[in-house]
């Protein structure tokens, strides 16, 4: 059958070569911890990237960038707002409430797995403000969206204003961020908007074991270094961690590997037609299919996951070939 045509997830793609290069060069003495030269200065980078100041942490998953950031916006007593399917909520095997000390999720609605204000409004209105009741204290989206919807600035800044009219902290999950600012056109501040915290993807888009923190209230960022420690992600030699990021942002390495993982998902997903149960705005495709459609897929050597009884999801990666994404467009369209 070939080498097989993997479209499972981002995750399992392979690093790319600037990561390594730079991982290579970062196998000198420096400081340990995040005292070295090159953990130093990734406020300055990021503060570049996003053209104003910003305080960066490095640690090893998503789910440590989200919790941790969560962490340092929300008390125990407190409660986070997030989508429904939201990757804290589905995904996360219970980090939120681990790292959170017990601090509760507030789960609203929205298509394409997306907040608007309403929604949050739906979902806190109701909490009376008294001791009896959790109270919200902070807000969480996903740019991109779990279903790959991308919000556009304008709604950012939408529920941005909501939440400071509320008392609330804006996070934003941004694993797939890379794709989002990549379909948007826009600047990486435009597609994070005015909030307070990103967790800022790297390893689904070419990076091997680093993540971001990117805290837009230096305070917040104060907090989480020792939170971070304290969850065991303050690595003894940080240097290859903070490598990583600099070398995905090096040349924009970060933002072409996410728009060539775009580029493969239109491919496919010109071929869908009125099988696609989300727009493709990122680099996830959720396709209708049956199961023997699918059998029929995985029998000419593609994988990917099924979704629910009558559904597949398709993820393409900076490394996905340009002819694997014509072949699967090619066998969707023939089904």
């Amino acid at each position: 059958m070939g080498v097989p045509m993997l479209f499972l997830s981002d995750n399992a793609a392979s690093v790319h070569p600037a990561v390594w290069d730079a991982l290579q060069s970062a196998d000198a003495p420096d400081s340990p911890y995040d005292g070295d030269a090159a953990s130093a200065a990734l406020d300055e980078r990021f503060s570049d990237l996003f053209e104003r100041p910003c305080a960066v942490l490095w640690v090893a998953t998503g789910t440590a960038a989200n919790c941790l950031a969560l962490a340092s916006m929300v008390q125990p007593h407190g409660a986070v707002v997030c989508h429904e399917e939201a990757h804290i909520e589905m995904d996360e095997g219970g980090a939120p409430g681990f790292y959170l000390h017990g601090a509760k999720l507030i789960l609203a609605q929205g298509e394409g797995a997306k907040l608007s204000p309403d929604a949050i409004r739906a979902a806190i209105d109701p909490i009376r403000d008294d001791v009896h009741q959790v109270q919200p204290h902070a807000v969480s989206i996903t740019q991109a969206s779990e279903y790959g919807c991308c919000y556009r600035p304008e709604e950012i800044a939408a529920i941005a204003s909501l939440a400071r009219q509320r008392g609330l902290a804006l996070h934003v999950d941004g694993a797939r961020f890379a794709n989002a600012v990549a379909f948007l056109g826009c600047t990486p501040g435009d597609a994070v908007g005015p909030a307070d915290a990103l967790s800022f993807g790297f390893i689904k888009n070419g990076g091997m074991s680093a993540e971001a923190i990117v805290f837009f209230d230096p305070a917040l960022a104060d907090v989480a270094r020792y939170r971070r420690k304290r969850a065991g992600h303050l690595q003894s030699k940080g240097r290859f961690l903070a490598a990583q990021l600099h070398a995905m942002i090096e040349d924009d390495v970060w933002l072409d590997n996410a728009r060539h993982a775009n580029a493969a998902a239109q491919e496919i997903a010109r071929a869908c037609g009125e099988r696609l149960m989300h727009p493709v705005e990122a680099n996830e495709l959720f396709v209708r299919c049956t199961a023997a459609e699918r059998d029929t897929l995985r029998a000419r050597g593609f994988g990917f996951y099924d979704w629910g009884a009558d559904a597949a999801r398709f993820v393409t990666a900076w490394n996905t070939r340009d002819e694997d994404a014509r072949a699967l467009a090619q066998a969707v369209a023939a089904l």
